[in-house]
């Protein structure tokens, strides 16, 4: 295996996350030392918000559902109740999906918004730098797990990874919502990932959080529940087996044959 030229391999080796102060300078410094002083109450305040912006962003998503069953409602008052029954359980379908096709776009407006841009790190856990992370795969996951597994795979769900930041070549075929960090993952053409694989671009490592981007390059494919964590190339061509665990820092050369 190469050794690795990722950014995070430029930051010093050691990181001693016992320690509560901060190497940042200035207010940076004295908030981030705050954190560390008082992880599980500042971390609260600073993730706060998350909650509430998930929230609203699943709220305004149902609007349109929630529209449909008042007109369903409205149409069809003066019918039998069977007949009022049978709209009512059709706009509640409806509107599930109607939530699930605005979610897709709200939560990666909503990260371009906040200018979430994940790149190569490492670093303390309780770190300044970290809560971006958080945010972003925060917003990931409230689509992952309330309404992509029911468009992967589709155009839709790769829509979704690249508005989100991953890059993604053409003819690329994602079977699986497995997925955090898409911003630091990359998936040249034609490649496939199995289904119910899992990609991460991030890693902890003796108390450390690290994320490094993944690479998967043309025509790869990725088996079955298998898995990819962060700082990880695979060659063109390669057939990563089944349930197989590729471990941070792994390169795979273009067509090399894999033990399953």
């Amino acid at each position: 295996m190469a050794k690795s030229d990722n950014a995070q391999d430029k930051q010093p080796e050691f990181i001693d996350i016992r320690s509560t102060e901060s190497s940042k300078t200035g207010v940076a410094g004295a908030l981030e030392s705050l954190f560390r002083k008082h992880t599980q109450l500042c971390f609260s305040v600073a993730l706060t918000p998350l909650i509430f912006l998930c929230l609203f962003l699943m709220s305004v998503a149902i609007v349109p559902g929630v529209a449909l069953f008042h007109f369903i409602q409205e149409v069809t008052k003066d019918y039998a109740p069977v007949v009022q029954y049978l709209g009512v359980g059709i706009s509640i379908s409806v509107g599930f999906f109607l939530y699930g096709l605005s979610i897709i776009f709200l939560a990666p407006l909503t990260n371009w918004l906040l200018r979430l841009k994940i790149k190569p790190w490492r670093g303390h856990w309780y770190s300044l730098d970290s809560i971006p992370w958080f945010y972003h795969n925060a917003l990931t996951y409230l689509v992952r797990y309330t309404f992509l597994d029911l468009i992967t795979p589709s155009p839709l769900n790769i829509l979704f990874f690249r508005m989100m930041g991953m890059r993604v070549g053409k003819g690329v075929m994602i079977n699986s919502s497995n997925i955090s960090d898409p911003a630091l993952i990359t998936i040249d053409d034609h490649a496939i990932v199995g289904g119910s694989a899992t990609i991460i671009g991030h890693y902890g490592q003796k108390g450390v959080l690290i994320l490094a981007p993944v690479h998967i390059k043309k025509g790869a494919m990725v088996g079955l529940k298998a898995t990819v964590m962060g700082d990880v190339v695979i060659g063109e061509g390669v057939i990563v087996p089944p349930d197989k665990i590729l471990l941070p820092k792994t390169r795979l050369a273009d067509n090399e044959k894999i033990e399953p």
